[in-house]
């Protein structure tokens, strides 16, 4: 039996909720390397999936955001402006795969915004990509799963990541299929 993955402690990180389970995913060796992991989840991504992006500042959540987006926007989203919703804390797109919701809740001061800004609806209807789920722990939507990106001490561009989800997701399942073949 396999032992349980120990999270580094970071004291600005939220642990994940009660029954979630973490699993290391190979090093982003570099940026490109965090662009192929959006590439390889966006095909199994569906309307009511959430992603939860956890990790500090600089550890690379907006990019697999963006990159993310434009890989389920299609051929159309290679040169889409994808802009940060770090003032309007939400931004919406269209895809084939349906509406996307990307969500930035680092100024967000009261987790009743979310209601407010229609986000728990879009977790059920839209694919939701969430930056600073923090703000919102320990009520994490227990459909979603959480990506952990954090920095590597001595390597500028490498990031670590880690899946967090809870224990039997399918959407879990899927992404961890996805990246098995990629």
């Amino acid at each position: 039996m396999s032992q349980p993955l120990v999270l580094p402690h970071d004291p600005d990180l939220a642990a994940p909720p009660e029954g979630w389970t973490a699993t290391a995913l190979p090093a982003l060796e570099d940026a490109g390397a965090t662009e192929a992991l959006a590439h390889a989840l966006a095909p199994v991504l569906r309307a009511g999936d959430t992603i939860l992006l956890q990790g500090q500042l600089g550890a690379g959540k907006s990019h697999f955001a963006r990159t993310l987006i434009r890989a389920l926007m299609g051929p159309e989203g290679e040169r889409a402006e994808i802009p940060s919703p770090t003032f309007t804390l939400v931004q919406a797109y269209d895809s084939a795969a349906g509406e996307i919701w990307h969500a930035d809740l680092y100024r967000m001061g009261d987790p009743q915004e979310l209601v407010e800004l229609g986000l728990d609806a879009a977790m059920e209807e839209a694919i939701c990509l969430i930056e600073w789920p923090d703000r919102i722990a320990p009520d994490w939507p227990q459909e979603a799963i959480c990506l952990r990106l954090e920095r590597v001490p001595g390597a500028a561009e490498a990031r670590g990541a880690t899946l967090l989800a809870p224990a039997g997701s399918d959407l879990a399942r899927r992404c961890l299929a996805a990246m098995a073949v990629a």
